[in-house]
């Protein structure tokens, strides 16, 4: 089981959620290292570019986009389905393929996330 740590933009994006919605996608988030491992590709996917590598964790609509660090799990981004279409077909996305194919050649997904990185710890 590892710590999961929240920064401001995700918990933010959290708090957003209904408190029972929360609640059921955290009692979901349930991550062991064989899930990081070998990615199923439903719940569980591994995006990367440029040597960077950041997981995928797919519930109840959900997307929670996170790394793993040595003090656990660090959760960079929570976008519901509708919301990272909107993203993607906005900044001109015409990449075909599964979704966490199409986010690791997107620059504009990766500047999301870098500015999760980059948020403070809460």
């Amino acid at each position: 089981m590892f710590q999961v740590i929240f920064n401001e933009i995700s918990a933010a994006e959290m708090s957003q959620l209904d408190t029972l919605l929360q609640l059921d996608l955290l009692s979901e988030f349930k991550v062991s290292p064989d899930d990081l491992q070998k990615p199923d590709g439903e719940r569980f996917g591994l995006i990367s570019s440029s040597g960077k590598k950041l997981h995928r964790f797919r519930a109840k609509g959900y997307r929670i986009y996170f790394e793993v660090v040595d003090s656990g799990v660090r959760i960079h981004r929570v976008l519901h389905k509708n919301s990272l279409s909107d993203f993607l077909f906005r900044n001109g996305s015409k990449i075909a393929g599964p979704e966490d194919e199409i986010l690791s050649k997107s620059k504009n997904f990766w500047k999301l996330i870098e500015e999760g990185e980059r948020a403070r710890p809460v």
